[in-house]
């Protein structure tokens, strides 16, 4: 009997190790659910004090300010959206920043990691730093293992700081509308840059020359510094509705010394879950727009989540604007996304007198001098004689 009694107990034991033992993992493997960006999803940049921009940046997304008033250098920036300055649109915005902000600042469990993120490689979480700072120098890798639905918050006591040309790359389904990062004071994005996610910076974001954003610039109370930036932000699609996504830089972004050459940089990506065949991009101002990287496994196909990198140059004679096209297939459904960007030639209008004179400049000027000279000489007296 006491044999059978012992058999039994040590039977039950195993039943509720198992049973505690399933259930770890399913609490633990629960997808981490997105943030709510309630009115805000439409921004690209939001601010709360001012909005400063300084050359041709092109915003694609709605802009906001509330309750400052200033949108400085509003006149060379480009935007594929509605402006809303001090409104109630912008207010309501700014309420659902606040909601949105604080959260992400509550999500748990939280996994503590290294304040330098370039060189790694995540998966779908929530992190912040023991620093309370994080940092990208070189690229940061973003794996979503196939769910184009997993999400990722990065949560800073203080401040983001990107380093010049960084990076931040999607792979494997990862999707900007899904990347979040919850800045306790201050970001800055680094010059030429390439930034992807959702900022909701405490106080203020600098995106210095030539940085490149998929996602949105949302400041609460400070401002939002643009230097000749492309911010792209867009609705997170549903995942049954076939997508594709392309952003476009220039480099120089201004000829300040007149007509030049000027190189096109196209990102294209696949948002959606299905891979797309028979990708193109063109450009309205430039052929050939040329491939230069990105199909990691060179099956031709652009998969969720992969980026795909071309590249085009031309000569620029004047101001131009001009817009490229990604085009695809998804399945037996065709699709296309664009993307537009401004680069300022300088042009000297007018004649110059040359700043060094020449023997044939100095006989011209001595001669005009001298029949000058002579007319008034002879109006003089000619004006004598008839008096």
């Amino acid at each position: 009997m006491k044999t059978l009694k012992k058999v039994r107990f040590v039977s039950l034991m195993l039943t509720l190790i198992l049973v505690v033992m399933m259930a770890v993992p399913t609490r633990t493997m629960a997808a981490e659910p997105t943030v709510n960006l309630g009115s805000t999803a439409s921004f690209a940049v939001l601010a709360g004090e001012t909005i400063t921009n300084t050359g041709p940046t092109t915003i694609n997304g709605d802009v906001g300010l509330f309750p400052g008033t200033a949108f400085t250098g509003q006149a060379s920036a480009t935007v594929n959206g509605t402006v809303h300055i001090n409104d109630a649109v912008a207010g309501v915005a700014k309420d659902d920043l606040v909601t949105a902000y604080d959260d992400a600042a509550g999500r748990t469990p939280v996994t503590i990691i290294p304040t330098e993120l370039g060189g790694a490689t995540l998966n779908p979480g929530v992190y912040a730093s023991e620093s309370g700072t994080f940092q990208i120098t070189g690229t940061l890798t973003l794996d979503a293992q196939g769910d184009p639905d997993g999400v990722f918050i990065f949560k800073t006591d203080s401040t983001l700081i990107t380093a010049s040309a960084s990076n931040v790359d999607l792979i494997n389904g990862a999707r900007f509308c899904r990347v979040f990062w919850k800045v306790g004071s201050s970001a800055t994005l680094g010059t030429n840059s390439h930034f992807a996610g959702h900022i909701f910076a405490l106080t203020s974001i600098a995106a210095q020359t030539g940085a490149t954003i998929q996602g949105q610039l949302l400041a609460r109370n400070g401002e939002v510094t643009l230097d000749t930036n492309t911010i792209t932000n867009g609705l997170c699609a549903a995942q049954t509705v076939p997508g594709i996504q392309i952003t476009k830089t220039a480099s120089p972004t201004a000829l300040t010394s007149g007509p030049g050459s000027v190189t096109y940089t196209y990102r294209v990506t696949n948002p959606g879950t299905n891979p797309l065949s028979d990708v193109v991009v063109t450009d309205n101002k430039l052929s050939p727009v040329t491939y230069a990287s990105g199909d990691a496994n060179t099956d031709g196909l652009l998969q969720s989540g992969e980026t795909w990198v071309y590249t085009g140059t031309t000569r620029l004679t004047a101001t131009t604007t001009n817009i490229a096209t990604a085009m695809a297939m998804s399945g037996e459904t065709a699709i296309t996304d664009t993307a537009s960007v401004r680069v300022a030639v300088s042009t000297v209008t007018g004649g110059q007198i040359p700043k060094t004179a020449t023997p044939w400049y100095n006989a011209l000027v001595a001669g005009i001098a001298l029949m000058l000279l002579g007319a008034m000489g002879y109006w003089r007296t000619t004006r004598r004689i008839h008096a």
